[in-house]
C-alpha cells in the first residue's frame, strides 16, 4: 500500500497518469496484478493498493514508467509505502 499528497495543481495530472496505468492493465491483462488506486475526499491524497505474485510488476507497463518519472516534482512530499495484511474482501468492484 502506497499513500501519498500531490501538490493541488498537480492532482488531476496525477489521476490521468494513474488513469493511463489502468487502461494498459485493462489491454495488457498481465496475470498475478491485483490492483486499486483511490483519491480521497481531500482532493490531493492518493492511496494504491497492489497486490502481485509470480514476479509480476507494474514496473513492466510503460504507463507506470511514465507514471513514476517527475513523481517527485508533483508530488506535495514523499511516498509512504507500508505492507498490509489482507484480512478480508467482500465485492469489491467499483
Amino acid at each position: 500500500m502506497v499513500r501519498y499528497e500531490m501538490r493541488p495543481e498537480t492532482t488531476d495530472e496525477n489521476k490521468a497518469l494513474v488513469e493511463a496505468v489502468f487502461a494498459e492493465l485493462a489491454d495488457k491483462a498481465p496475470t498475478g496484478i491485483s490492483y486499486a488506486s483511490f483519491r480521497l475526499a481531500d482532493g490531493v491524497t492518493f492511496v494504491h493498493v497492489g497486490i502481485t505474485e509470480d514476479g509480476a510488476s507494474l514496473a513492466d507497463l510503460d504507463a507506470f514508467r511514465e507514471f513514476q518519472k517527475a513523481f517527485g516534482e508533483r508530488a506535495a512530499g514523499a511516498p509512504t509505502a507500508s505492507g498490509a495484511e489482507l484480512v478480508g474482501v467482500y465485492g469489491f468492484n467499483p
